[in-house]
């Protein structure tokens, strides 16, 4: 029992296994490119082609993920720094606060 597979879903992803393409008679001679005599590098081609753009959507989200974890630092070190100043003008209005008490007690 011989199973074909179809355009969207191949019989084999393996290049090795699948049949070579034969140019249909109805195209003129010389229109495509000259037939190559080994097939190990047109082979060793399209399965590296194959797996660089079964790697470009993770590197992709890779790449995606990286700009998040950078905006989502500058949104903490922002966070942080704005804490930061709240708590240096609590600080310096108790110091004030701790100075005129002062006074007010050497004046007395």
């Amino acid at each position: 029992m011989t199973i074909s597979g179809t355009i969207d879903r191949p019989y084999t992803h393996d290049p090795k296994k699948q049949a070579p393409m034969t140019s249909s008679l109805r195209e003129p001679t010389g229109s495509a490119a000259p037939a190559v005599s080994s097939t190990t590098d047109a082979d060793d081609s399209r399965q590296n082609r194959t797996r660089e753009m079964q790697l470009i959507p993770e590197a992709m989200a890779r790449v995606h993920m990286a700009d998040r974890m950078r905006e989502a630092d500058a949104e903490r070190r922002a966070v942080r720094l704005v804490a930061a100043r709240r708590m240096q003008r609590r600080a310096e209005r108790v110091s004030m606060r701790a100075r005129r008490a002062l006074a007010m007690a050497v004046m007395q």
